[in-house]
C-alpha cells in the first residue's frame, strides 16, 4: 500500500491494491483493483484511469486465451493494408463502426477475433477482398490488391522477424510477458534509450532497469513494455536469455570495464533511439525508471531489487516472475 497525496487537498490519500476474482464473458478471471482512500477512512474508490488498468487486466487474459488481436495489432492490421476503419469493417462483414470500436478498445467476440487473426495473413485477407469486390469501386479494388499484393510479396521478411522474435523473446506474447507487445524494433530502441538516458549501462544494472519498466508499466497500463519476461536469479530479476536481448542489436555495443578488480560489460549505444513506436504513456514510464535508477550503480540497484516480493518470493523458481508482482513494487 503507498500514500500519495491529493491534488485537490493536498492531504495523504492511500494507494490500495486489492486482488480481485472478475467475470467476464462468462468466465472468472483473477486481477488487482486499484484503489483510493482518504486519510479519514472513507469508502474507497477508483478513476477511471485506475478502472482502465482493472478492465485491461481481464481482457487481455481473454485475448490471450482465445488468440484475439490486441488493440495495437488491430490499428496495425488496418494501417498495413493502408485502409480506413470502415473498409475494413466492410471488407470483414462488419457494422460500419465496428472496427473502429476495436481500435479504440471494444473487444471483438471470440469469431470476430479469429477473422481479424486471419487477415494478418495477406493471402487470406486477398480472397476476403476478393469476396468484397461489389462493395468496392475498380478504382477501390484495384488500389486495395496492389497494397495487399505489395505486404505478400514482404512475407519473407515477416518470416525473418518472426524467427528473431522466436531467439530472443522465448514467450509468446501473453501473460509471462505481461501482454506486451513483441518487436525487435521496439526492444532495440528502448535498450537504445536508456543507454541515452543513463549513459553507459552495465548488463546487471539493465536487467533490473529492464524489470521496473515492465512491471511499472503492468501496474500503470495493465500491459508491459518490451515483451520480455522475467526469472529471479541470485543477483536479482534478469530477462529471460537476457545474454540474446543484449546480444541481438549491432547498435548496442558491449564493452569491458573492470569494476572493483572484476571484468563486466558495459552496454553503450552507436546510433540514437527512435521512439515513435511507443506511446506518450509508455515514454513517460521509461523516464520515470530512468530518472530514479539513473545514478545507482550496478550494486545498488541489485539491493533495491532484492528488497521487492517479485524477487523474493519467485528466487529459484522454474517459472518466470508474474506481472500481478507489479502491485506489489516498493521502488517505483
Amino acid at each position: 500500500m503507498n500514500v500519495l497525496n491529493s491534488p485537490a487537498t493536498g492531504k495523504p490519500i492511500k494507494v490500495i491494491y486489492r486482488p480481485d476474482t472478475v467475470s467476464y464473458r462468462g468466465e472468472e478471471y483473477p486481477c488487482v483493483a486499484t484503489l483510493f482512500q482518504d486519510e479519514d477512512g472513507g469508502e474507497p474508490f477508483t478513476t477511471t484511469e485506475s478502472d482502465t488498468v482493472w478492465f485491461n487486466q481481464v481482457t487481455n487474459q481473454y485475448r490471450a486465451k482465445y488468440g484475439i488481436p490486441y488493440t495495437d495489432e488491430i490499428i496495425a492490421l488496418r494501417e498495413k493494408y493502408g485502409l480506413s476503419a470502415t473498409k475494413m469493417s466492410a471488407i470483414l462483414g462488419f457494422g460500419v463502426n465496428q472496427y473502429r470500436l476495436y481500435e479504440m478498445g471494444e473487444v471483438p467476440s471470440e469469431s470476430n477475433g479469429k477473422l481479424i487473426r486471419s487477415a494478418m495473413n495477406p493471402r487470406t485477407f486477398l480472397d476476403l477482398v476478393n469476396n468484397s469486390s461489389h462493395q468496392l469501386t475498380d478504382r477501390e479494388y484495384a488500389k486495395i490488391t496492389s497494397r495487399v499484393q505489395e505486404v505478400i510479396n514482404q512475407i519473407p521478411d515477416w518470416y525473418e522477424e518472426r524467427k528473431a522474435v522466436d531467439r530472443i523473446f522465448r514467450t509468446r506474447r501473453g501473460v509471462e510477458n505481461g501482454f506486451a507487445p513483441q518487436s525487435t524494433a521496439r526492444l532495440k530502441n528502448l535498450l537504445l534509450y536508456i543507454i541515452e538516458q543513463m549513459g553507459e549501462v552495465f548488463q546487471t544494472k539493465m536487467n533490473k532497469v529492464l524489470f521496473y519498466i515492465d512491471f511499472l508499466s503492468y501496474r500503470e497500463r495493465g500491459m508491459a513494455i518490451s515483451g520480455l519476461a522475467y526469472n529471479a536469479i541470485e543477483f536479482g530479476p534478469v530477462p529471460l536469455r537476457w545474454d540474446r536481448v543484449y546480444s541481438a542489436f549491432d547498435e548496442i555495443v558491449p564493452e569491458s570495464r573492470l569494476v572493483h578488480e572484476q571484468e563486466s560489460t558495459a552496454l553503450t549505444a552507436s546510433t540514437e533511439a527512435d521512439m515513435t513506436s511507443f506511446t506518450d504513456q509508455e515514454r513517460a514510464i521509461i523516464d520515470i525508471v530512468c530518472a530514479k535508477m539513473k545514478n545507482l550503480s550496478a550494486h545498488d540497484i541489485s539491493e533495491l531489487s532484492h528488497n521487492e516480493p517479485a524477487w523474493q518470493r519467485h528466487l529459484h523458481q522454474v517459472e518466470t516472475i508474474p506481472y500481478e508482482e507489479a502491485f506489489s513494487l516498493g521502488a517505483v
